[in-house]
């Protein structure tokens, strides 16, 4: 009696911290991971580092010089060497080291191991990144960050940079307009593209840069944006009317950068340049990210009439986006589907955006359109896009990299504020003010700071 009376002493306690040890991890996976995965994990790979990496194929035969001086300093038998491990960096997401790989060794042999890891050090996914020649860099995530998507407090992002999102492993994703210019974001009615918009014009507005919107749906996505908007056309009829003068604003601006290039020929090399960022600052124009939202209401038709005006705007865009990068004019266009159904120009178009973005789709072809010609295994993954988890997408690029992202929440509410906050940043751009939407700017106290843009580098 006195034994079971003990044992229900000592089981109380150690149930109650087993049942908070797993109400924390499914509610709060951020803290469980540093008081209990993360000691856990790393006495894993510690302890059984040389094993697995055994067990997954990547040790490699000792050297000679290394056999000879065992044998003669032991009597165990000569075991394979597994590669070099560095220091172990702990994160609030995960763990990090680097490993120096033995002669022989590629960094594809790790990564088609990386499941084979995940699985013996008892963490949600390992993701392996070439440091430089011979070392990778092997990222371990503790749990599902993309959940319940916390941004980090401290983000090292520049000028016409914008931390939009979290990856999968734990890394923002940053929508460089520098980088990439143009971008064609997909996404089904509630899948979180219009939350993505949110913080892309969240993200620009305290930085010194023109924003210009086409939103066909009655200005319903970016009329609470408009205090920091230079322009905004609601209807097809007034985007045809502002297509033009954007057009006009970047040939200026072309002719801008040709009168820099006509220059002495004692002018040193580094002062000619092909665009505006090598023109000097104080002659340099603003740059310009003109946001399309529904793009598909400006390919539909009804008459001969709008097909003609369609055409025209098509054919403005396509312009846009092959030669705004130079002005600094970047476009990001938004829609549900974009494909060559829409009509004469769309797929030429959509071969001008470089950065692809696809949230949840109601079908498989919505997904060809925007990762089939860049990454098509990413076509399965936007697929896979649960409904439960709106704002989760699939970013990549021409160059076929991808990856899972999700966008953090983030009211309307709070967006449009931070519009009218910045609102005294809206640069003057004569030529847009007749599209300029009116507002009642609300006295700002104190003028929040600008981003001050990053010296140009090229």
């Amino acid at each position: 009696m006195t034994d079971l009376t003990t044992l229900l002493e000592v089981g109380g306690p150690v149930a109650a911290l087993g049942g908070g040890a797993a109400y924390a991890r499914a509610k709060h996976p951020g803290a469980y991971w540093s008081t209990v995965g993360l000691p856990i994990s790393t006495t894993r790979l510690l302890s059984s580092y040389s094993s697995v990496m055994e067990a997954c194929g990547l040790t490699v035969a000792p050297s000679r010089l290394r056999m000879l001086a065992v044998k003669a300093t032991t009597r165990r038998d000569v075991r394979p060497v597994p590669p070099r491990r560095g220091i172990i960096r702990p994160t609030s997401t995960g763990l990090r080291l680097r490993l120096r790989l033995a002669p022989g060794q590629e960094p594809a042999d790790v990564a088609a191991s990386a499941e084979r890891l995940r699985h013996a050090w008892g963490v949600h996914a390992v993701y392996v990144t070439t440091v430089k020649p011979g070392v990778v860099e092997l990222r371990l995530v503790g749990f599902d960050v993309l959940r319940q998507v916390r941004m980090p407090r401290k983000v090292d992002a520049r000028f016409l940079q914008v931390p939009v999102a979290l990856r999968e492993d734990a890394i923002p994703f940053i929508r460089d307009y520098r980088t990439v210019p143009h971008q064609l974001t997909l996404g089904a009615t509630l899948s979180g593209k219009s939350m993505y918009l949110r913080h892309l014009i969240a993200g620009l507005a305290p930085q010194p840069a023109a924003l210009v919107g086409i939103d066909c749906k009655r200005g319903v996505e970016l009329a609470p944006f408009a205090s920091r908007l230079s322009a905004l056309a609601t209807e097809p009829e007034q985007a045809a009317e502002l297509l033009p003068v954007l057009v006009k604003e970047m040939e200026d601006r072309y002719d801008l950068i040709k009168a820099r290039q006509g220059i002495a020929p004692d002018t040193p090399a580094e002062e000619i340049t092909s665009d505006i960022w090598g023109l000097p600052e104080s002659g340099r124009p603003v740059p310009l990210v003109l946001f399309v939202d529904e793009v598909a209401e400006l390919f539909l038709v009804a008459t001969r009439k709008d097909e003609e005006r369609r055409d025209e705007m098509v054919t403005q865009l396509i312009r846009l986006a092959q030669l705004g990068r130079a002005a600094g004019i970047y476009l990001e266009v938004c829609g549900q589907r974009f494909g060559a159904e829409l009509g004469k120009g769309a797929t030429m178009l959509r071969a001008q955006l470089t950065g692809r973005v696809c949230h949840r789709v109601n079908d498989e072809a919505s997904a060809k359109m925007a990762l089939g010609d860049i990454a098509p295994e990413a076509v399965t993954a936007a697929c896979a896009i649960a409904p439960e988890r709106p704002g989760l997408a699939v970013a990549g690029d021409t160059s076929g990299g991808w990856s899972r992202i999700r966008t953090p929440y983030l009211s309307l509410g709070d967006a449009a504020e931070t519009c009218r906050e910045y609102a005294h940043l809206v640069p003057d751009l004569p030529v847009l003010k007749p599209f300029q939407p009116e507002v009642t700017v609300r006295p700002v106290k104190s003028p929040a700071p600008i981003v001050e843009p990053h010296p140009a580098t090229g």
